[in-house]
């Protein structure tokens, strides 16, 4: 069984080794843009056709 004290020193150690990791990691601003616009949706009539392709190479 473990000392307390090594148990405190351990737990004290992965603290230290968790808010480095976190302090170290880059951040970066995500740009805004109030100028983009919303693409409008399209009803059922205006959607593209969509249809599967299958290539059969077994010849």
């Amino acid at each position: 069984m473990l000392d307390a004290f090594i148990i405190e020193e351990l737990k004290r150690r992965e603290e230290e080794r968790r808010r480095d990791s976190e302090t170290s990691q880059p951040q970066l601003p995500v740009p805004s843009q109030p100028d983009r616009e919303v693409p409008a949706r399209q009803s059922d009539d205006e959607k593209p056709q969509r249809g599967v392709v299958i290539i059969d190479y077994s010849v």
